[in-house]
């Protein structure tokens, strides 16, 4: 898709990378350091908005330039009205994942768009359903996959069943009419398949949100900005 602004994407996340290049849209990268933190009184999505907006606030030079626009985004897991960052060691990582075990969790993406005139945020959010699994099983995949950069202490792709379509029929309509089915493809499970997974069970919703950027949300706003 064609703008009329130059993108800078404020992530170093590779999926949040790859989304936004399946979209066809001209962008660079450009990462600031940020305290993460937020208002303890905040709750579910007003955290990733909080968080998104005060990242594109690090910004203020590069909007300098009229036709920049700064995409800058944040992630959370939400679960038991309480949420899981990302995890900063072994122990961590698998006591969330305990928590998500067998249960259901709420993914909230929030996206900030700033230009030098304007700012428009929103956020979206999908049910994640996990099926029960062992201890051992969850000490193996944090050995194997080291989720520390991830929300939640996993990554959607290293979790799915094997050969499971994670996209919703929204998003593969969207797909659909970009010609882009190859980024279903590459959303299916990268998983070791000698390592005992843990596995979502079902997805309700955006799968892209779970990546990290919901591209069909993403898309109508930007045309819309």
């Amino acid at each position: 898709m064609k703008l009329n602004y130059q993108c800078i994407l404020a992530s170093k996340s590779p999926r949040r990378q790859q989304l936004l290049n399946a979209l066809g849209v001209d962008f660079s990268v450009k990462t600031k350091e940020i305290d993460e933190s937020f208002p303890s009184h905040l709750v579910a999505q007003e955290i990733p908005l909080y968080l998104s907006e005060i990242k594109s606030q690090c910004f203020e030079e590069e909007l300098h330039q009229p036709n920049n626009l700064i995409i800058t985004a944040d992630t959370i897991v939400w679960i038991n009205n309480k949420v899981l960052n990302k995890p900063t060691n072994f122990d961590e990582a698998v006591s969330m994942l305990e928590v998500l075990s067998g249960n259901m969790h709420q993914v909230f993406t929030a996206v900030c768009l700033k230009s030098q005139k304007k700012a428009h945020s929103f956020y979206t959010t999908t049910k994640v359903y996990f099926k029960k699994h062992s201890l051992e099983q969850i000490q193996q995949y944090v050995n194997a996959y080291q989720p520390y950069d991830k929300a939640g202490g996993y990554g959607a792709q290293e979790c799915l069943p094997v050969g499971m379509n994670p996209c919703s029929l929204k998003e593969i309509d969207f797909l659909t009419k970009l010609n882009r089915l190859d980024i279903i493809e590459s959303s299916k499970t990268k998983r070791d398949e000698l390592v005992a997974p843990v596995e979502v069970e079902r997805i309700e919703g955006s799968y892209f949100n779970v990546m990290g950027l919901p591209l069909v949300e993403l898309a109508d706003e930007l045309t819309n900005f």
